[in-house]
């Protein structure tokens, strides 16, 4: 395969992908980046913001929801009473969540529903960024009450941590448009190559675990390399020190969407995503009759059309159900 575009091909290349990672460093530079995580492109209101480089939609879409005192009135006593939560959110790439370009507004899919959802609930959230691979655990200790960063819901995650679903997203890869992987539909097909994707994350765990499927076909395995934030690996795409990238499925679509020189390689692996609490919470009807109450009243179907992931809309809201297979 043609691991590395010729001369060229970089100097072609290297304008539009040097803005989509100038645009990229500014968003994430306060943020872990978001490894995309895990975690479907289509009409929408967020299209024309997103064909600029660094440009993300802005416009507001959940300033007019209300109270809902069903869903409410879920809410455990003590939170009701304070009328706070703490939340720790993973920023750093569209549009699942990033920086504006003042460096501290934050805008993304994560940031519309659970704004929405707290709304919905009456409460206030107090939005703590934190490190992708640090707030799972965080979690667990009690140090925050809900976590956001395109978690994608397993079977190993179900295990220690409860969820509240509110997309579908998942696996998928991107390349340089003159790379001859076309369509990616095995592991299998990256034998030999080097894929970068996010620390900590769903990726790493997937391509860690099926390494020896190169080895069993009788070829060379392929190479992991892991960034702690998205500007990172498409820098590292554009200098041909990796050959592929491995990220959410919307992540890789927006980005292929807003420059030209990348391409979308296919979906692998779908995963709903949710809103990550402490196994055995108590807030987790409350969240789930919120988001419901949102995809009732029609706010969800503008969020998503703002950021242009329509096909990847759920028809309502689980409490950690089993992963897509």
């Amino acid at each position: 395969m043609n691991a590395h575009p010729t001369p060229e091909r970089r100097r072609r290349l290297g304008a539009p992908l040097a803005l989509l990672v100038s645009a990229a460093l500014a968003l994430t530079a306060c943020g872990s980046g978001e490894p995309a995580g895990t975690g479907a492109g289509g009409g929408g209101g967020g299209a024309k913001a997103a064909a600029e480089p660094g440009k993300v939609p802005t416009n507001d879409v959940v300033s007019g929801v209300h109270e809902d005192k069903a869903a409410a009135g879920l809410l455990p006593a003590d939170v009701a009473k304070s009328g706070t939560l703490n939340l720790a959110a993973s920023v750093g790439a569209p549009p699942s969540s990033t920086y504006l370009a003042d460096g501290k507004s934050v805008a993304g899919i994560d940031i519309d529903v659970s704004e929405a959802v707290a709304k919905t609930l009456g409460i206030r959230l107090k939005r703590q960024v934190a490190s992708f691979e640090a707030i799972l655990p965080a979690l667990d200790s009690g140090k925050y009450d809900v976590g956001t960063g395109n978690f994608g819901v397993t079977d190993e995650r179900r295990h220690t941590l409860d969820f509240v679903t509110y997309i579908n997203d998942g696996q998928g890869f991107a390349t340089r448009e003159d790379s001859e992987l076309k369509k990616v539909t095995t592991l299998k097909q990256l034998c030999g190559l080097t894929v970068g994707t996010g620390a900590g994350t769903t990726f790493e765990v997937t391509l860690e675990k099926s390494r020896h499927l190169c080895a069993e076909a009788g070829r060379k395995p392929y190479d992991v390399k892991t960034y702690s934030d998205q500007s990172a690996s498409w820098a590292a795409l554009q200098q041909g020190r990796i050959d592929v990238v491995m990220s959410t499925i919307n992540g890789l679509r927006y980005a292929v969407a807003q420059q030209e020189g990348l391409e979308f390689r296919g979906e692998f692996h779908r995963l709903d995503v949710g809103f990550a609490f402490k196994k055995g919470t108590k807030l987790a009807p409350a969240f789930q009759a919120a988001v419901n109450e949102i995809i009732k009243n029609g706010t969800y179907a503008r969020i998503l059309k703002k950021w242009d992931v329509t096909p990847s809309a759920l028809t309502s809201s689980k409490i950690s159900p089993p992963e897509i297979k």
